[in-house]
């Protein structure tokens, strides 16, 4: 199945020629197997899905004087999604399990189960083919300017345990909002925890860094790693350290200050515990403002944490739509999550979906000016 999926993408280098995609509420341009959605609501908000990794591949919002600019970073072709230089996950879902699992092992029910350490010597994001770089189906729902794709991960399909049938459904709202529903049922104890792994950039992509964005983010506790980006298990307070946005600031504030934190993770790439984190319903986890385009954007979700990743690998070699050169923490992540390496973490909120317990969470990315 893997060798499939690898020579199918390889003999499918086209052009998504995304500028090119004629605007409509829902508009589908077909390219055999791989097809890129354009989804666009009443105020001329516009989003752009393509079914390879379910990747959001534009995101295209109004400043505070109603100008128009893409906020994603991503690219035109799907063979620089597919072969980009440091595997970036450029605007993807990643799973089966989102962010680090430790030494690519975890326990279930007494079965030890092996992963792939492609982030050595640990597993990150689904490991060497993961959700990310295979071809979902993707159905346009007209009458709810949305998209549902679906994808079934086999019994040990990058070695994880049990069938795992997903369904994403993006929805494009009149209030500038994008819903991100995820559902997944197993037929066996598995791990799960996926999440939007787009970057942005609310000045427009390719437009600098976004250490000047002001952050906000709804948590008075995080969770330190080792050296190779693990969490020690430790709940810690942000109070007192460069990790405090519990009230806005700019992201480079802080960022080079001496810290262990700072220097294990490049600078910022954590994973911050959300106030009344095992709740139930959605709470509100992160907002962002960028002072020069008067830009916003709000999250709120139903899950317990957010990793909060300012690109620090970015370096300058990756060219985005715009033929500018994505600089170092050219744009930020705000993904929504159960913790980093929960399956082996016993004091974490359980990330393990059962045939008796599905999974089901959501996201929303809303976008306003001032």
């Amino acid at each position: 199945m893997k060798n499939k999926h690898l020579w199918h993408l390889a003999v499918a280098i086209i052009t998504l020629a995304l500028a090119n995609v004629s605007i409509a509420e829902i508009h589908e341009a077909d390219f055999d197997s791989i097809k890129l959605y354009t989804l666009k609501n009443k105020n001329g908000m516009t989003i752009k899905v393509t079914n390879y990794g379910a990747i959001i591949t534009s995101i295209i919002v109004p400043d505070r004087d109603g100008k128009m600019a893409d906020i994603a970073l991503g690219y035109d072709d799907v063979a620089d999604y597919i072969n980009a230089v440091d595997k970036p996950y450029f605007g993807a879902v990643v799973g089966r399990y989102g962010n680090r699992i430790a030494k690519g092992k975890f326990t279930i029910d007494g079965t030890e189960y092996s992963l792939a350490t492609n982030n050595s010597p640990n597993h990150l994001h689904g490991g060497t083919i993961g959700f990310d770089k295979v071809v979902w189906t993707a159905t346009p729902n007209d009458d709810k300017n949305s998209i549902t794709l679906k994808y079934l991960a086999k019994d040990k399909e990058e070695g994880y345990p049990g069938n795992l049938d997903i369904t994403i459904i993006y929805t494009l709202t009149d209030d500038n909002e994008i819903h991100c529903h995820y559902q997944a049922k197993t037929d066996k104890a598995t791990p799960v925890n996926l999440t939007q792994h787009t970057y942005f950039n609310l000045k427009g992509e390719g437009n600098g860094d976004i250490l000047g964005h002001q952050l906000m983010l709804n948590a008075d506790h995080y969770t330190p790693t080792d050296a190779t980006a693990i969490p020690t298990g430790e709940i810690a307070a942000v109070k007192g350290t460069p990790f405090d946005f519990t009230s806005a600031k700019a992201i480079g504030r802080d960022i080079n200050q001496a810290h262990q934190q700072l220097e294990f993770g490049l600078g910022f790439d954590h994973n911050w515990v959300l106030r009344d984190a095992n709740a139930p319903g959605m709470k509100r986890a992160a907002k962002v403002y960028e002072p020069s385009t008067g830009r916003t954007l709000e999250i709120h979700t139903t899950e317990p944490g957010v990793q909060f990743y300012c690109g620090n690998f970015l370096d300058g070699r990756l060219k985005g739509k715009s033929g500018k050169s994505y600089v170092h923490r050219g744009g930020f992540c705000l993904e929504t999550q159960h913790y980093p390496d929960s399956p082996n973490q016993p004091n974490f909120p359980s990330s393990i979906v059962t045939p008796d317990k599905p999974y089901d969470t959501t996201t929303v990315f809303k976008f306003d000016a001032k």
